[in-house]
């Protein structure tokens, strides 16, 4: 489960990090605009620009990938094999978002690449924030809120500049740009049928929330100890009333991309660390030429177990949030390298997993009697592609199955240096906006950054490993529903949160002034949980995402259930809203009381109690509150989304035509890159 931090959070697709909701942000001049190749070297001696692009509500940052110079030229060849194959797939994602989203951006390319007219109109600056946004999102509808995109300019000026360009586009496509038609890509709303009103190319047309839970309740695993994931790499259609999958893999849906995988993991299977990393790596070919979801556990368990070397990655169908019902996995890529000093001094939380699951509040027959197999390493990303680009997790943990948590274990990265670029680029604006007094704010500039990553640890390596299923419940996608993801999400929050105010830590030698670093971590939390993230969100507009809405249902139940002994304040002053926390320690133990009912909803498969504590506190927002927060939040100018480029690795030969060794290079800009990305890997057709 790619899991995210405490404040960002998309499990694998952890998802961008925000430094206190202030995510981290101008646009390209003409002369990039045609650009498809990147061949700037960063200079070492050279301040590093972290900035690459500012557009709508996002913006565009470098990262570095520190250590590469310190590999030796066979784990750089690895590093470079893996993230090329994990491009090849970047199509995959596309399509998957949407059925019409590689007609419409090859047909937004065509325009932008050969429009020869004036490009000084608002209506053109409209129509390239609009592609750019596409390009962002890996197709037309947002990357977070899940809204189809609304363009800036009308139908009538895109079929002038098609008609200029000499671009097609099919009229159906065409029109859903401008229609309101398939207006969510994810649609997780109570009381509807999901599946048929989410527009996310997972289900074709007629499928229905009935028709995927009774197909898949008929499925039996060979093993039900060890239930595999039914529906994470196929498509579910109808055809003639009759039910089928359509599985991705070699010779399947998908087949084209999915063959330019398999050559670069070939390549990459040859070059392996050691023996553990080259059988996982031959699994996971296996299981791209198959599609059997035996062969995904067995790579899974080989993976999990293939702990040693100096590179990882993550590849394949994996995250399920895209999915209303939690079943199907979008296409992601991450390719990291290890950053040793970082990962041993975190490495004591995985070393004492054991004592935080003992201590927690979970009841006795909900908490493992023995967590296994849980390693935490510091990473650096040397490449991202598919639901991990441009926007990126910060944390990841590994695999999602609960059977192999329980069994083997799992693997937790945070992306260091992804965090690390994020933070090079803050400000505490919004910090000073919403705080409720200065010492709040003393606290945050003292502590947070290591509360931040000390959430982040907590929350992957001890959070989802943490607790286990009753005997005999099933799977939570299939007891909990649209509620398993913001659930799981909310209870390894939980986890994090009841141990962050925690003298263990310190005790550990983690940090100086536990309670300090605790009240940092609490402060934020509150606030963005309960007022700052809503400045993502349309005034009127309900909370949807799983992670706002985990955000949310902690932080407002916490206020609600603390209420007679006033644990979180909410005060007004010169007209603004503020919550303040009188006792730290009341609002743990709240935490506390949480984390075991959540937790005891996931053992139990308890549908009724999850519906009630998300629609009851994480679904609905004070509209004037938010009004107010939208207003406050006018005066900043930073975007409150963040994505990256990747870096550009180029080979150098000798004479020979021998691999010497692998540059390091920057993208001049995000048009150049997405641009070179769609010429060097359009691998699928526009219809699949």
């Amino acid at each position: 489960m790619l899991a995210t931090p405490l404040k960002n959070i998309k499990r694998m697709k952890v998802l961008v990090f925000s430094l206190g909701l202030v995510l981290l942000f101008t646009t390209s001049c003409l002369e990039d605009k045609s650009e498809t190749k990147q061949d700037t070297e960063t200079a070492s001696t050279q301040p590093f620009d972290y900035k690459v692009d500012q557009f709508a509500d996002v913006k565009v940052l470098r990262y570095q990938i520190p250590g590469w110079e310190q590999l030796t030229l066979k784990e750089q060849q690895l590093v470079y094999y893996l993230t090329q194959a994990g491009l090849s797939g970047r199509d995959i994602m596309w399509d998957q978002n949407y059925r019409h989203n590689l007609s419409i951006r090859k047909a937004l390319e065509s325009v932008y690449v050969n429009f020869k007219g004036d490009r000084t109109t608002e209506d053109w600056e409209a129509f390239e924030t609009y592609l750019k946004r596409v390009w962002f999102s890996n197709g037309i509808h947002h990357h977070y809120s899940n809204d189809k995109l609304e363009p800036g300019f009308s139908s009538d000026y895109l079929k002038h500049l098609m008609d200029e360009t000499q671009t097609e586009l099919r009229d159906d496509a065409f029109a859903v740009i401008f229609n309101e038609a398939d207006a969510k890509k994810v649609n997780q709303a109570k009381g509807i049928d999901n599946v048929a009103l989410s527009a996310v190319n997972f289900y074709g047309p007629g499928v229905t929330n009935t028709d995927v839970i009774e197909f898949y309740a008929a499925k039996e695993s060979p093993d039900p100890k060890r239930p595999l994931s039914f529906g994470l790499n196929s498509q579910l259609v109808k055809e003639n009333g009759v039910l089928r999958e359509r599985v991705y893999k070699s010779g399947g849906l998908y087949g084209a991309a999915i063959d330019e995988i398999l050559k670069w993991l070939e390549l990459a299977k040859g070059v392996a660390e050691n023996e553990a990393q080259a059988n996982a790596l031959g699994l996971l070919m296996d299981y791209y030429r198959t599609g059997d979801l035996q062969t995904w556990d067995d790579y899974n368990v080989a993976w999990t177990k293939a702990t040693d070397g100096n590179v990882d990655y993550i590849n394949s169908f994996i995250e399920v949030y895209n999915d209303p019902l939690g079943y199907r996995g979008s296409y992601e890529s991450i390719v990291q390298i290890n950053d040793f000093d970082m990962s041993q001094k975190m490495k004591v939380l995985s070393d004492h997993a054991q004592w935080f699951e003992d201590h927690s509040p979970l009841m006795d027959a909900h908490k493992k009697k023995n967590v296994v197999g849980v390693t935490y390493k510091v990473v650096n990303v040397a490449g991202e592609a598919g639901d991990a680009s441009p926007s990126t997790p910060i944390g990841v943990n590994l695999p999602n199955a609960n059977w192999i948590r329980k069994e083997v274990g799992s693997k937790s990265v945070s992306l260091g240096n992804i965090i690390h670029a994020s933070n090079q680029v803050g400000s505490t604006g919004r910090l000073e906006e919403f705080a409720h007094d200065d010492e709040e704010i003393e606290l945050y500039r003292q502590h947070y950054e290591l509360a931040d990553k000390l959430e982040t640890a907590l929350h992957e390596v001890i959070g989802h490993a943490s607790g286990q299923l009753n005997p005999g419940v099933g799977e939570t996608k299939e007891t909990l529903k649209n509620y398993a993801s913001t659930l799981e999400e909310g209870r390894a929050d939980l986890v994090a949160l009841y141990y962050m105010y925690s003298p263990k830590l310190e005790e550990l030698g983690l940090v100086d002034d536990w309670q300090a670093v605790g009240k940092a971590s609490y402060n934020e939390y509150i606030a963005n949980g309960l007022m700052k993230q809503l400045i993502r969100l349309k005034l009127g507009d309900d909370v949807e995402e799983a992670h706002m809405r985990n955000r949310q249902w902690i932080s407002a139940w916490a206020f609600d259930k603390g209420q007679a002994d006033n644990v979180i304040e909410k005060v007004t002053r010169d007209g603004k809203t503020y919550f303040n926390i009188t006792n730290y320690d009341k609002l743990r133990d709240l935490f506390g009381v949480l984390l075991r009912e959540t937790q005891r909803i996931k053992s139990e498969g308890d549908y009724a109690a999850a519906e009630a504590l998300v629609e009851g506190y994480g679904v609905k927002v004070d509209q004037e509150l938010h009004a107010e927060v939208l207003d406050r939040n006018r005066q900043f100018k930073s975007a409150p989304y963040t994505g990256y480029v990747n870096p550009v690795l180029v080979p150098e030969t000798d004479a020979n035509g021998d691999m010497v060794r692998i540059k390091v290079t920057q993208p001049e800009s995000f048009v150049s890159q997405m641009l070179d990305y769609s010429k060097t890997y359009n691998f699928l057709p526009e219809v699949n």
